[in-house]
């Protein structure tokens, strides 16, 4: 027996359709249609959602002789309004010059306002109504995210009107984040690049990039040159592999920070260190080498704790990655240590977290971290899932009572690696499947019982790469559920509701669509 829908009368009003089930029969005749709610006004298509919009009066229609106006002499303004010419020029096919200053109160106004305190560090008003667009924001940040969401209300193809009304929006929390390992599978700074471009505009404004693992090194570090000329051969299932050069690296932080996105860098350690052994002999306990490794176990290879050789490396390789990177954060991974005891693992944690401190950085590393002795002012980076061990998340609650801040990626939530279904051919299960609507259905500031949302710093998306080995492997997996993460990083708690969002979400298929990127067309959204 199969069911079909059926319409129950003419009770289809705007958005709502009421359906019924009912057996087909013995034949085998097609499925009926799921209807379809329909399209969102465009104030609620905005991703995500904003604090507050309220559409209303006439909007502002973009011709040719358009222009965006910067209204202050700030040179990070005008970048600011150039890259967002850049972005709406494509589509709408107007020239969009950018002016400096100005008194005529027409066209894309970008306003710097450093007295709208109410708008906090990345907040934004956007006004819209039939001489202009004004957007305001108290710091530059503000003011590109108020660019991202105009980009939001101008129609998909580009050309039309701005609808009328007021966004006021400002973020939940500071840091909304997307991590991308290129240690399993290796990723060229030109593909990470675009994704960080797929992911800024949706107002994420941390990347993550897991560096090292036991599969690979992927940063070329001066005074440890076999870590990348070695250990950065190869990957997951023999493949090249490769390494990023220090200007390599340079250049993303750079095309990052354009784009207000921090790039937190990730060198994982004791464990998941095969790579580094492979290279170096001397970090090995018995001085022996292993083999590189191309298989996806966890868990097996561990910097030898006992030599003062090991923590030379640890500070030779966090001082050169701290020169290179401008943002406030090292990422020391700790989790899956199973091969370092665990008093070997809380002294090793302890030197490690010294030599952060000692570049004036701010620890992060995984939850595991709470197991030891978290530093003053180290965050911790929660992956656990709904088989995590009491013990386990108690310790974690304690490090959040005791202070520390927590960024959250709940592996059976946020995790992009993990399976849609048991048809997805690519990803991981060991967390569970995570359909778009479970990677959503979660909310940041009460997922963890006795963890304050004060003591949540964000929210982070991981995307770890055993299985993804190509451009279309990783928007496959990461889109559509990005998004969602997106959304529960910066709207308020009370907008956060699947049924809304998924229709929000729909909406922007066709944008998607027209942005070349790929994304799992999940049944539970009314794709248009």
């Amino acid at each position: 027996m199969r069911r079909v829908l059926c319409a129950l009368g003419v009770l289809l009003i705007l958005t709502a359709a009421v359906s019924c089930t009912e057996s087909s029969g013995a034949d085998d005749a097609k499925s009926g249609e799921l209807l379809r709610h329909a399209e969102p006004p465009p104030y609620e298509r905005i991703l995500p959602a904003p604090a507050d919009a309220r559409p209303g009066g006439s909007g502002y229609r973009l011709v040719p002789g358009t222009v965006i106006r910067t209204g202050t002499r700030s040179e990070e303004a005008r970048q600011i309004g150039e890259r967002l010419a850049e972005q709406l020029r494509g589509p709408s096919g107007l020239p969009l010059p950018v002016v400096d200053g100005g008194t005529t109160a027409d066209g894309i106004l970008l306003r710097l306002d450093e007295s709208a305190a109410e708008l906090g560090e990345e907040g934004y008003r956007l006004e819209s109504t039939a001489a202009a667009v004004t957007l305001t924001a108290r710091t530059p940040a503000g003011l590109f995210y108020a660019g991202q969401t105009l980009r939001q209300l101008v129609p998909a193809s580009g050309a039309g009107e701005v609808p009328g009304g007021t966004v006021t929006d400002r973020p939940r929390f500071a840091y909304r984040g997307a991590m991308i390992d290129i240690a399993r599978h290796y990723f060229t700074v030109p593909q990470v690049k675009r994704y960080l471009d797929q992911l800024a505009q949706y107002k994420i404004n941390k990347l993550h990039v897991h560096l090292t693992d036991d599969q690979g090194w992927r940063l070329a570090v001066d005074s440890w040159p076999r870590l990348a000329e070695y250990g950065g051969v190869g990957g997951v299932g023999g493949g090249p592999g490769g390494h990023w050069t220090k200007g390599d690296y340079r250049e993303l932080v750079e095309y990052a920070a354009e784009r207000y996105v921090e790039v937190v860098p990730e060198i994982d350690m004791p464990g998941h260190t095969n790579a580094a052994l492979a290279s170096y002999p001397e970090l090995n306990c018995d001085g022996k080498a292993p083999a590189r490794y191309t298989g996806i176990k966890v868990g097996f290879s561990s910097l030898c704790v006992s030599k003062e050789v090991t923590y030379e490396f640890v500070e030779d390789v966090l001082r050169e990655l701290a020169a290179l990177t401008p943002g406030r954060y090292l990422h020391i991974g700790g989790d899956e240590a199973h091969a370092t005891p665990a008093a070997d693992y809380a002294a090793f944690m302890e030197r490690a977290q010294e030599a952060v401190a000692g570049q004036g950085k701010t620890v992060v590393a995984w939850h595991q971290l709470a197991a030891a002795e978290p530093a003053p002012g180290a965050v911790l980076q929660w992956w656990g899932h709904d088989k995590t061990t009491a013990a386990e998340r108690e310790r974690v609650v304690a490090a959040a009572k005791a202070g520390h801040q927590l960024i959250l990626s709940p592996a059976d939530h946020a995790y992009l690696d993990m399976k849609y279904d048991k048809d997805t051919a690519l990803g991981l299960a060991w967390a569970g499947h995570v359909p778009v609507q479970r990677s959503y259905a979660w909310n940041p500031g009460s997922h963890l019982a006795g963890v304050p949302e004060s003591a949540v710093l964000g929210v982070e998306a991981p995307l770890w790469t055993e299985t993804i080995a190509t451009r279309a492997d990783l928007e496959l997996m990461a889109f559509p559920r990005v998004l969602g993460i997106a959304e529960l990083g910066w709207s308020p708690a009370a907008k956060l509701d699947w049924a809304a969002y998924s229709q929000r979400l729909a909406s922007h298929g066709p944008r998607l669509d027209a942005q070349d990127i790929g994304y799992f067309r999940a049944p539970d959204v009314p794709w248009p």
